[in-house]
C-alpha cells in the first residue's frame, strides 16, 4: 500500500514539475511550485526522513515567499 501511495506521490511530482516550467503566468508557476515543494515534503515523511522533510518546508516557504516577493516586483 505504501508503495502504490509513493509511486502516486512520485508521478504527481512529476507531473507539477512539468507545469511549472511549462506555466506562463508567474505567479500560478509560483503556486504550482509551492505544491511541488509540498509533495516532496510528503515523499520524504514516506521515506521515513522526517529532518529532511522538516528542512524542505522550511527552505520551500522562504523561496516561495522570495519568488512571490520578486513577481510582485517585476509585474509593477
Amino acid at each position: 500500500m505504501a508503495g502504490a501511495i509513493l509511486s502516486v506521490l512520485l508521478v504527481a511530482m512529476v507531473l507539477l514539475a512539468v507545469s511549472v516550467v511549462e506555466s506562463r503566468e508567474p505567479v500560478r508557476a509560483v503556486i504550482r511550485y509551492g505544491l511541488l515543494g509540498l509533495v516532496f515534503v510528503l515523499v520524504l515523511i514516506m521515506l521515513r526522513a522526517p529532518d529532511v522533510a522538516l528542512s524542505a518546508v522550511v527552505v520551500g516557504a522562504v523561496l516561495t515567499g522570495l519568488f512571490l516577493y520578486a513577481v510582485r516586483g517585476v509585474g509593477e
